[in-house]
């Protein structure tokens, strides 16, 4: 039986002469307040990224930023091949949507190497996945309902001081990880405003960045273990905030960072 998020990220290449361009369709499974989970959007880039007959090796970095929201029903996007060069390549890629572009982006794909590293920060030490609660977002918002999410910090049960969240988190039902679900991973953050506050508030991703650290050997050593993910936000103002996010694998292996803009207005607004 196929999982959800693969129906949700799954795409149809058009036959145009200007250009690769698929077709996907929104998945009400994975709706949000407004609009389709932004997470499952970017998923669905790199699900035709990697389909893509001129692909050159993984996922290293993804930029969406959403202009407008998706309504519910089919979108096309366009995937333009700008450079590649002998270990990576440059992409970008419009969303468009009854005429009108809803969203853009850049991506880099690479070739990884064999190389000395090293990973700065230390991967956060959780309480067993089965010692922690399951929590259940509102009905409202569709998307959570496809990710098992216990929180070790920052749930949303009261405002606080410090936007950091700290969960494990893995799809549901379990589904082995792959890059398209970790892209969608690094957008099941909910905006750190909500945290501040500890209620929900009109907001929405405008830019989200990830940056693939795994390689398909982690991810398939991952499968489908719950991953520790951690969040928090730099600065609130003027309407917009940023959130820092960090998904961690097994054996403290660090496996994406994610970086967003987030729009937000206040609830007496």
């Amino acid at each position: 039986m196929t999982h959800v998020f693969d129906e949700a990220t799954a795409v149809a290449r058009l036959d145009k002469t200007d250009g690769h361009v698929v077709r996907a369709t929104t998945h009400p499974a994975y709706n949000n307040m407004v609009g389709p989970f932004g997470g499952v959007t970017a998923a669905t880039v790199v699900r035709a990224l990697q389909e893509h007959p001129e692909a050159l090796g993984e996922p290293l970095a993804l930029t969406i930023n959403y202009a407008a929201p998706i309504a519910e029903g089919e979108w096309d996007l366009a995937l333009v091949l700008i450079r590649t060069n002998r270990t990576n390549q440059h992409w970008t890629f419009t969303i468009d949507q009854n005429d009108q572009v809803v969203a853009s982006g850049t991506a880099v794909l690479g070739v990884r190497r064999d190389t000395w590293g090293d990973t700065e920060g230390d991967a956060p030490q959780l309480p067993p996945v089965d010692d922690v609660p399951a929590v259940d977002f509102p009905d409202f918002i569709a998307w959570a309902r496809n990710y098992d999410k216990r929180f070790v910090t920052g749930s949303l049960e009261a405002a606080s001081d410090d936007s950091t969240s700290t969960l494990w988190l893995r799809d549901e039902p379990p589904r082995p990880l792959d890059f398209p679900a970790l892209t969608s991973m690094t957008d099941a953050f909910f905006p750190r405003v909500f945290l501040r506050h500890g209620t929900y508030m009109p907001a929405g991703t405008i830019s989200l960045t990830t940056y693939f650290h795994a390689t398909r050997g982690e991810l398939a050593a991952q499968g489908a273990n719950a991953v520790r993910a951690t969040a928090r936000g730099a600065r609130f103002g003027n309407g917009h905030f940023d959130q820092y996010g960090q998904i961690w694998g097994d054996a403290d292996v660090l496996l994406a960072t994610t970086h967003q803009l987030v729009y937000y207005k206040d609830v007496a607004q």
